[in-house]
C-alpha cells in the first residue's frame, strides 16, 4: 500500500512540473471521494460484467501440465476480455471516473495497441473525445491496432521522438495533458507516473487477483503456490498480484522482458539492469547509461518495451515479496509457440513472456503443487511480427 504520498518504500511520489500539480490534486480528490461512492462502484461492476465480460476464466491447462510433467497449471483468461486484453479493467474504471468529473476527452500512451483500443472503446461507449500517442515504431509492429483506434473514432498520433516507442508516447501524452487539463483526462495504461495514477490503476486491475483467488478456492479449495505474470510497466501482474500480497506462503513472479539477453544493451529488463532513477514522474527502478540518463530499451514485445517499472513493483523487489525473472525473446516466441499448439490458445507475445517461465518452473514443481499464469492478452496482434521473427512471410 501506498503512504499518503503515494511512496512505496522509497519509491513512487509526484515529480512532475507545476503546470500539472492541480490536475493531479483534482485527480487523487475525485478518486478518493468516488473508489468508496456506492453507486460509481454499482456502475463499474455492471461495465465489467455486463460489458467486458467479467469474471475471466480460470482456465485447467490440462494438455500442458501433462505434457510438463510437474505443477498443475491455470491460465487466467484476460484475452477473453471484450478488446482481448486486462487493459480494459482499468481503462473502463478510469474513463467512469473521468465522466464523473465532468472531462469530455480522454488522451492516452500505449505500446502494443492494446490499452489504445481500449482507451478508444471506452470513449466510444461513453461519448468522449480521444486522441492516442504511440510510438511510431510501434505503430509499424502493431498495425493492425493502429487500425481498430481509428475505427473505434480515436485519432491515433504517431510519436517520432526519440527511439519513438513506448516510453515516448508516454512524454507526448504527458506534455498534451499539460496543455489541455480543463476538460482532458489522461488515461495512463500502467502502474506507473506519478501519485496517485499507480494506486489507480492498481486497484482497478486488482479485480484479476481477487477472482483468482475465489475461483481456486472453489475449484480447488486452496491458494496456488505461484502466481505468474508478465511484467512491462506492470499493470496485468499488480493486479494478478495484489491480492495474494499478504498470502505469504504464494509465490509472486514477475517476468521481464530481457530482449536479446541481460547481458547486451538489447533488453528491458529493469530490475535485472536498472537502477534507481526519477522519470515519468515517479522515482523507482530504471535502464539507465553511465551518465544517468534513460537508456534505448528494447524487446520484441512492444508492450514491455519500457525502460522502467512500476514503483510498487520496485518496493515489491526490494522487500523480497515478489520475484522478477528476466525471459528473453527467443523464449518467449517458443512459449508462444508452444500454447498455441498444445492448448489452442494463441497469446499475446508479452503474456508469452510469463508462459515461458512457468514452463520451466512447473517441471522443477511436485504434481500437487499449482501454478497460475496471467494470460494478459490474445496473440491476434502478434502473428505476423513472430512470422517475420521465425522467417516467415505471411504478406499476399
Amino acid at each position: 500500500m501506498a503512504d499518503r504520498r503515494g511512496r512505496f518504500g522509497e519509491h513512487g511520489g509526484q515529480y512532475i512540473p507545476e503546470t500539472l500539480m492541480n490536475a493531479v490534486i483534482e485527480l487523487e480528490k475525485a478518486y478518493d471521494s468516488f473508489k468508496a461512492d456506492q453507486e460509481f462502484n454499482r456502475e463499474l461492476t455492471e461495465l465489467f460484467n455486463e460489458y467486458a465480460g467479467r469474471p475471466s476464466r480460470l482456465y485447467h491447462a490440462k494438455k500442458m501440465t501433462e505434457d510438463l510433467g510437474g505443477a498443475k497449471i491455470y491460465l487466467k483468461r484476460e484475452d477473453l476480455n471484450h478488446t482481448g486484453s486486462h487493459k480494459i479493467n482499468n481503462v473502463l474504471g478510469q474513463a467512469l471516473l473521468a465522466k464523473k468529473m465532468g472531462k469530455t476527452r480522454l488522451i492516452a500512451e500505449t505500446g502494443a495497441g492494446q490499452h489504445g483500443v481500449a482507451t478508444a472503446t471506452a470513449a466510444a461507449l461513453m461519448g468522449m473525445e480521444c486522441v492516442v500517442f504511440m510510438g511510431e515504431e510501434d505503430t509499424k509492429r502493431q498495425a493492425l491496432n493502429v487500425y481498430r483506434m481509428r475505427l473505434l473514432g480515436a485519432e491515433v498520433i504517431p510519436v517520432k521522438t526519440g527511439t519513438a516507442t513506448l516510453k515516448d508516447a508516454v512524454s507526448e501524452a504527458m506534455r498534451e495533458w499539460t496543455s489541455r487539463i480543463s476538460d482532458t483526462h489522461y488515461c495512463l495504461g500502467s502502474v506507473m507516473g506519478p501519485h496517485p495514477f499507480p494506486t489507480i490503476v492498481r486497484d482497478f486491475q486488482s479485480v484479476i487477483s481477487r477472482e483468482i483467488k475465489s475461483q481456486m478456492l472453489e475449484k480447488e479449495g486452496r491458494l496456488p503456490d505461484a502466481v505468474i505474470a508478465c511484467v512491462g510497466g506492470g499493470s496485468n501482474s499488480i493486479g494478478s498480484f495484489y491480492h495474494f500480497i499478504e498470502d505469504k506462503e504464494v509465490r509472486l513472479i514477475g517476468c521481464e522482458a530481457a530482449g536479446r539477453g541481460v547481458d547486451t544493451p538489447d533488453t528491458a529488463a529493469t530490475i535485472a539492469t536498472g537502477r534507481l532513477g526519477i522519470f515519468h514522474g515517479m522515482k523507482s527502478y530504471f535502464c539507465q547509461d553511465e551518465y544517468g540518463q534513460i537508456a534505448p530499451v528494447y524487446s520484441i514485445s512492444a508492450g514491455l518495451d519500457y525502460p522502467g517499472i512500476g514503483p510498487e513493483h520496485a518496493y515489491l523487489h526490494d522487500t523480497g515479496r515478489a520475484e522478477y525473472v528476466p525471459v528473453t525473446d527467443e523464449e518467449a516466441v517458443c512459449a508462444f509457440e508452444y500454447l498455441s499448439r498444445t492448448e489452442g490458445i494463441i497469446p499475446a507475445i508479452e503474456s508469452a513472456h510469463a508462459v515461458s517461465h512457468a514452463m520451466k518452473l512447473a517441471g522443477e514443481m511436485d504434481r500437487d503443487r499449482i501454478i497460475v499464469v496471467t494470460i494478459s492478452g490474445r496473440g491476434d496482434k502478434d502473428c505476423a511480427a513472430i512470422a517475420r521473427y521465425r522467417g516467415e512471410d505471411i504478406s499476399e
